[in-house]
């Protein structure tokens, strides 16, 4: 049999793949070359010019974010340049007929992200980790969850994963479960002294953040984009979705992929030890080190859990939206004497980069749904593929299937459930297929607008797993795709199954 393999204290560092550089530029070379070729190619008929040049940008920015062209920030104020001066050159999609808009409105366009409540809280995400740091409580956090844990690492994942699971039924928002969860990761990895660019450490982090997404379909209030869709459920057909119907729809679906996602997770980025070093009495060890809770430390906590608390009732107890709430807890946090930390805590490893990323990624799906090249993109692909007389399972997976690449152009899913959910409800209704549930069709393809597994970028949650500097993108980028594939399958599974006996695709299933 194969012995037991235990982490010893210098651990691997990551392995370098050769060719790195030849394939970026590789990368780069065909991103550029799309973006030319879409460019020069005829402006179709129904596609405002201004879509055509969107269209030839969301190329390149899915090709470079694939490839790892560039860094991340990087690729980002590049996209955003190529918006500026592309969109520059032709008419403001409200006024195709127009004079070019200039730089000066697209400039607006291509920045339009960084006014996103979701970038705002995505950058207090990363003040709320740092400050974590600054005050060791991530540490205290994680060792004294780890001393009642067991040392194995595949037992940690699944800890990390249950977490993350009752935290999706009282915070209502995938950012802040994640933000809650990186430092103790991050706690995690330091307490075990394991190289933060092992396997291990980047199973630990892309697991959780994942996770969070699996469960923003089970649960209603996980996620904002489910609002999105209720909304539009609700003006359109005067009728609503109840929590529990909900729950009922979608929680068995999430259960079955949490279980695929720690398989998938455990044997594509199989950690480098199946236990740690010296197990749980090396971590009380450590634990009893930091001696007694600092005052600051106090702080935090209950800094902290008040805001949990605030995100936990958003709509029940208050009116103050997440964002809102995050920021104004910031903003103790760096007050003098009030407040954990100063301005120069706060910016030490500071990831910025992410911020400006998810800025710009939110920018581009804006400019997609402004410029109706998204629009353009859905119907060229759902109403010119015959679905007025098909039936309720091919169209489910033939606008799935949209939804996943549609998704890949999008940094946030309730800028997708934006843009895709009224064109989703206006092809549903306008089918043939007899006894269709138009709103429960509706409800099954809002859940496929949270399988933004694949690329760091395509969701908020993803960038503030990529912020730990854990992994690389192309680890996320090739776990995420096996992912999507089980989501899909899964998808297939109920469709054929549960979903069509509740009657939540056709009515009298």
């Amino acid at each position: 049999m194969q012995s037991t393999t235990i982490a010893t204290p210098q651990p691997a560092a990551p392995v370098a793949i050769a060719g790195d550089s030849l394939f970026q530029r590789f990368g780069l070379g065909v991103g550029l070359a799309a973006l030319v070729a879409i460019l020069l190619l005829p402006t179709p008929q129904g596609l405002p010019a201004a879509g055509h040049v969107m269209l030839a940008i969301l190329a390149f920015a899915v090709i470079v974010w694939m490839t790892e062209a560039l860094d991340y920030a990087v690729s980002a104020v590049v996209i955003a340049a190529l918006m500026v001066f592309l969109l520059a050159f032709v008419p403001d999609a409200a006024k195709p007929a127009g004079a070019a808009m200039g730089t000066a409105p697209a400039l607006g366009l291509a920045l339009s992200g960084f006014a996103s409540s979701a970038v705002a809280l995505v950058a207090a995400a990363c003040f709320i980790a740092a400050a974590m740091t600054a005050t060791g409580l991530d540490r205290r956090i994680a060792l004294a969850v780890l001393s009642r844990v067991d040392a194995g690492t595949r037992h940690i994942v699944i800890g990390a994963m249950v977490v993350g699971f009752l935290l999706s039924f009282i915070v209502p928002s995938t950012t802040a479960r994640v933000a809650c969860l990186m430092p103790i990761m991050m706690g995690f990895i330091l307490a075990f002294k394991v190289d933060r660019r092992s396997r291990f450490a980047a199973l630990l982090v892309i697991t959780a953040a994942q996770t969070a997404s699996v469960w923003n379909v089970g649960i209603k209030t996980a996620a904002a984009q489910n609002m999105v869709a209720i909304g539009f459920i609700e003006k359109q057909f005067k009728t609503t979705i109840s929590w529990t119907e909900w729950f009922i729809a979608g929680a068995p679906f999430s259960a079955l992929l949490s279980v695929a996602v720690y398989f998938i997770m455990v044997r594509m980025l199989k950690p480098e030890m199946k236990e740690i070093a010296g197990g749980q009495a090396t971590i009380r060890q450590q634990l009893a080190a930091l001696g007694p809770t600092t005052v600051r430390e106090w702080k935090l906590l209950g800094l902290v859990l008040v805001l949990l608390g605030f995100w936990a009732t958003e709509n029940v107890l208050h009116r103050f939206d997440t964002s809102s709430t995050t920021i104004a807890a910031i903003a103790l946090m760096l007050l003098p004497r009030i407040g954990v930390m100063d301005w120069k805590e706060s910016q030490r490893g500071f990831p910025w980069g992410t911020v400006v990323l998810f800025a710009v990624g939110i920018s581009v799906g804006t400019a997609l749904l402004r410029t109706n090249a998204a629009a353009w993109l859905a119907n060229l692909i759902v109403l010119h593929l015959g679905l007025q007389q098909a039936s309720a399972f091919a169209i489910l997976m033939l606008l799935s299937l949209f939804l996943v690449v549609i998704h890949l152009g999008f940094a946030s899913a309730t800028a997708l459930a934006s843009t895709m959910i009224p064109i989703v409800i206006s092809v549903l209704t306008q089918v043939q297929t007899p006894g269709i549930n138009v709103v429960g069709m509706t409800m099954l393809l809002q859940f496929v607008v949270s399988f933004g597994f694949i690329l760091p970028v395509n969701a908020p949650q993803n960038m503030i797993a990529y912020g730990t500097d854990t992994f690389a993108a192309r680890d996320f980028i090739r776990t995420g795709l096996v992912i999507t594939l089980a989501a899909m399958a899964l998808l297939v599974l109920f469709a054929l199954t549960y979903w069509q006996w509740m009657g939540y695709m056709t009515m009298g299933s």
